[in-house]
């Protein structure tokens, strides 16, 4: 079953275009694909994924950031019938964007404690035929179709970790193969 948005994508190509979009800065797609997410009723997920992109792909403490922003988010959509406070997902995906970035935490539990990199399954098809095309890197070892062009967990790591802008030296840089 694929899940589609408000717009028809695919539910995980846009989950997976917003993250890899905020590890490259590039804040107009990461912020388009965030309020698909959120346009499409998927604001508790949106939430989740940026909350879990602070600690993943941002160097030092910004999650406490994103949490601040969700506070409120949630504070004006109190007793709203109608959903507020996109401008809450805004603010949090341009501070993602231009926060330096690091993979130490993803980077030591993969490589430091569970050496075996296990694949990730993956969900995704193409869909570029829609108005904001989903960018070529988001196909890797996670999207179905990265799996199905051979993508492996190693060009994943060496890629995400190459895109990282701005970019904070990290503890297991030299493991990055």
């Amino acid at each position: 079953m694929i899940i589609r948005t408000s717009n028809g994508y695919d539910f995980f190509e846009v989950s997976s275009a917003m993250q890899k979009a905020i590890r490259r800065a590039d804040a107009a797609v990461a912020g388009y694909f965030a309020l698909e997410l959120w346009e499409s009723g998927y604001r508790d997920y949106v939430w989740k994924r940026l909350f879990t992109i602070s600690a993943e792909d941002c160097f030092g403490i910004i999650t406490k950031e994103i949490e601040a922003l969700w506070q409120g988010h949630e504070l004006v959509n109190k007793g709203k019938s109608e959903p507020k406070g996109r401008i809450f997902v805004s603010k949090a995906v341009i501070i993602l964007c231009e926060c330096r970035k690091s993979r130490d935490a993803d980077h030591l539990q993969n490589f430091v404690y569970d050496r075996r990199a296990v694949d990730v399954e993956a969900w995704l098809e193409d869909v570029r035929k829609y108005p904001v095309a989903i960018p070529r890197y988001t196909f890797d070892v996670h999207t179905r179709k990265g799996k199905k062009m051979g993508r492996t967990k190693e060009e994943f790591f060496r890629e995400e970790y190459e895109a990282l802008t701005p970019k904070a030296p990290g503890l297991f840089d030299s493991l990055v193969p």
